[in-house]
């Protein structure tokens, strides 16, 4: 015959302390109605007599747990088992502990950016890590140059210059259009509206054509470059490739980087002439400037070296950009939510880092000269 867990009330044992005694197995299967007939007893006792418990199993120990904590009772003659049972379900005779106190909103400020410049630290330590093995892989292709990748190149020149023609070339000449009518709307006030040629040119050779599409590069190649790897890396091609003797930084950064370093300075200069078109096109409605004159005085007025600060700047942005295209994508880990997180970091990563480079740019070449 079944036997049941039942209970009794005690107040001469043990110095007069009152008890509630549990008697027979603490089993699912015994356990029946019993935590609502606890739950009816008016609470007077103290102490919990486990002495009478024959058998238990977690849920006997979680229901004398539940009970003794919510009525703050100590337990007594446990057995091993039972002991082992409370020990992994909580201890029993202690008391929640009282919540730590809110920190006030200026240790949370600072907790906070000290987490976030720490972050900073983490990620320019690992980034000066995969940019020294980049270089190292450069250096490994420079003595081998059967291990270049031509095919990969080929494609990502492709990629990265040619199929973004139609949308660099698009925005520069509508940029060239901005420059060019706002420009001479503040000329015209001073009857100095023949210079809106000056500032047209200048702009787009110096300044605009390089970083306007450094910014399109980011968006557009930076992007795909971080999707792309960051796609590799969570379906372990990556780790599929160091198994078996393929260095990823050479398969898949070292193109990367090369067709970008070399299409950038093509494209900015693309970008700089189609603004200038853009320019001279809204000038011969706008102002009455005939359409070849203003490319011709655009020859002019625009100094070689504004064509070689172009040129120059733009092998620099273009690593930038592939170097946090790439670098983004092989820290992805863990789920597909993290290559679009990983994504998004790469263009504004690259677009906030060109930016600021292209200040520090500007006031280099003023320095030494170059205006």
């Amino acid at each position: 015959m079944r036997e049941y867990a039942e209970f009794t009330l005690s107040e001469n044992d043990d110095g007069g302390v009152p008890t509630l005694a549990l008697n027979g197995p603490l089993r699912v299967y015994s356990l029946g109605d019993l935590d609502t007939r606890l739950n009816a007893l008016e609470v007077n006792f103290q102490r919990i007599d486990l002495s009478g418990v024959t058998d238990i199993d977690t849920t006997g120990a979680w229901l004398v747990s539940n009970f003794a904590s919510e009525h703050n009772l100590e337990t007594v003659g446990e057995s091993e088992q039972a002991r082992r049972l409370f020990a992994a379900i909580g201890n029993i005779t202690g008391h929640e502990a009282e919540p730590e106190p809110s920190p006030g909103l200026a240790a949370r400020t600072l907790g906070d950016i000290g987490e976030v410049v720490i972050g900073w630290g983490r990620g320019f330590r690992k980034s000066v890590g995969f940019l020294g093995e980049m270089v190292a892989a450069f250096g490994t292709v420079a003595r081998h140059p059967s291990r270049l990748r031509v095919t990969a190149l080929v494609h990502h020149m492709q990629y990265v210059g040619v199929n973004s023609l139609w949308i660099i070339g698009l925005m520069s000449f509508l940029i060239g259009i901005v420059i060019a009518q706002q420009g001479a709307v503040q000329l015209q006030q001073f009857g100095a509206e023949i210079y809106t040629i000056n500032l047209t040119g200048r702009l787009s050779m110096r300044e605009l054509g390089i970083l306007m599409t450094s910014i399109m590069v980011a968006g557009r190649s930076g992007s795909a470059f971080a999707a792309q790897i960051g796609t590799m890396k969570l379906t372990e091609e990556v780790d599929a490739m160091r198994t078996i003797g393929v260095s990823p930084m050479e398969a898949l950064v070292v193109p990367r980087v090369l067709a970008s370093m070399i299409m950038m300075p093509l494209l900015g200069f693309y970008s700089a002439v189609l603004s200038i078109i853009g320019g001279a096109f809204i000038s011969n409605f706008a102002l009455d400037i005939p359409f070849w004159t203003f490319l011709q005085r655009t020859q002019e007025v625009v100094p070689i070296t504004d064509v070689w600060i172009g040129i120059l700047k733009a092998p620099v942005f273009a690593l930038i950009v592939a170097l946090a295209g790439c670098y983004q994508g092989m820290q992805v880990a863990g789920s597909a939510e993290e290559v679009g997180t990983r994504t998004t970091e790469a263009v504004v990563t690259a677009i906030f880092t060109v930016i600021v480079l292209d200040a520090f740019f500007a006031i280099f070449f003023t320095e030494i000269g170059w205006t």
